[in-house]
């Protein structure tokens, strides 16, 4: 009896919650797209990311969000001392008309979320599903829980590998997190295999293709790469495209994404891939992915040459190395700040409040601020490659043509005293 009482009550404060939102919403008067555009409105998509950045939603013939629409979905959560710069990030101003889209829940959300920040001129925009849209270059290599899980369970999927493909979680050291929680099918590879000590480089070509072949990989294998940290798969991703792999793929949001989603997970070992004969390539394809101490120096010297530190602030102007085991502190002269986020096992400044990639935009307008161009030779590098990695695959995502990693970062240019150094406050103008 108390159980059926509890699912009553349940079920009455859902339908509470939905009439809620639907006379939230109901308040929004319609704005047609065109008198957004004669209105100045700034127009907002307030679904999950991965339909803004190019994923068709079900029903749909395209994908990806209305022309120079800003992304706020409303499922995030921004602390209130976050709202300030997230606003900024997003060009929104109270002063100016707002015009949101999506899901009648979305539309309510937001706009409860925008009215608490002094926002009153609210609309919705009507006709928006058949509005020109925009869309990240190669928004398939980013993929999303909802998509994984129906190419597992063998539904047909937009984008879908075009033959063989496999999953693997990637994270430093034995797999402890994985036996206890992992995405269904997944193998697993330790970084530990993709790097050496002492400056944590990348392993020698020959290892790189043994381990590749002990899990099945060849140039033409499909590859879907998760973390628990979004930086060790995407350090895995570069070294695979370096190799030569020629389709590799980023779960959005890494493993908390598919927690979110309320996926099924599963317990025990990594599922074990038959192994690969060869690879089908000469391994590098594709060597100009990388950049050494002294094409880093060279390119210093570029006039269209972008070294560009991936690290926090406070690494970048010396306050802190950001790892214990790197003592000297400061950054390379010349390099511009690419950011990366509260410390260095973070990206946050790249990330969306739920851990997925920010629209193309926002990370083209903080890199604009320190003249990091899509044409220029640009190198990103951090201590020791993981944060450049994410960074790396965020511009290929982007379709920059001429990007790779400086794989020794400040750990290999620090750990030499005759490589100048700088440290203190300084402006984009000044590198």
């Amino acid at each position: 009896m108390k159980h059926a009482i509890r699912q009553l009550l349940a079920a009455s404060a859902s339908l509470l919650l939905w009439c809620s939102f639907s006379a939230q919403a109901g308040e929004l008067a319609p704005l047609s797209l065109q008198e957004a555009k004669a209105q100045g409105a700034i127009i907002v998509d307030t679904r999950l990311s991965h339909f803004y950045q190019g994923w068709p939603m079900e029903g749909e013939s395209q994908g990806g969000h209305v022309s120079g629409a800003v992304s706020l979905s409303a499922d995030w959560k921004y602390d209130d001392e976050q709202w300030p710069q997230a606003l900024r990030d997003k060009g929104l101003d109270a002063r100016k008309p707002v015009a949101l889209y999506g899901s009648e829940r979305g539309l309510a959300e937001v706009a409860r979320m925008l009215r608490m920040r002094g926002f009153h001129q609210l609309y919705e925009l009507k006709g928006w599903q058949e509005a020109k849209r925009e869309r990240l270059v190669r928004w398939q290599q980013l993929v999303y829980p909802q998509w994984l899980a129906d190419l597992q369970a063998g539904k047909p999927v937009v984008a879908a590998p075009k033959g063989d493909w496999k999953l693997f979680e990637v994270d430093w050291g034995a797999p402890k997190a994985f036996l206890i929680s992992h995405i269904p099918g997944a193998d697993y590879i330790d970084t530990n295999r993709l790097e050496q000590e002492p400056l944590w480089n990348k392993v020698s070509d020959a290892d790189l293709e043994k381990l590749l072949l002990e899990n099945g990989i060849r140039h033409d294998t499909t590859v879907v790469l998760y973390g628990r940290n979004t930086m060790a798969a995407a350090r895995a991703a570069h070294l695979m495209m370096y190799a030569g792999v020629k389709d590799v793929r980023l779960l959005d949001g890494g493993i908390e994404a598919w927690f979110i989603a309320h996926l099924r997970t599963k317990t025990g070992l990594p599922h074990q891939y038959e192994a690969a004969e060869s690879f089908g390539a000469k391994i590098p394809v594709h060597p100009e992915y990388l950049t050494s101490t002294e094409q880093a120096k060279a390119l210093l010297k570029q006039s269209d040459g972008e070294l560009v530190s991936i690290r926090t602030w406070d690494e970048f102007i010396g306050e802190t190395s950001g790892y214990s085991y790197i003592e000297p502190k400061g950054d390379i002269p010349g390099a511009k700040w690419g950011h990366g986020g509260v410390d260095s096992q973070s990206m946050s400044d790249f990330h969306n409040p739920d851990g997925t990639m920010k629209p193309s935009s926002e990370i083209l307008a903080m890199w604009q601020q320190w003249q990091i161009a899509p044409q220029d030779q640009t190198a990103f590098y951090c201590g020791t490659g993981w944060r450049a990695s994410e960074a790396f695959f965020y511009a290929w995502l982007m379709d920059w043509k001429r990007i790779s990693v400086y794989d020794g970062g400040w750990y290999e240019w620090s750990s030499d005293p005759k490589n100048p150094t700088i440290t203190g406050e300084r402006k984009p103008s000044e590198g």
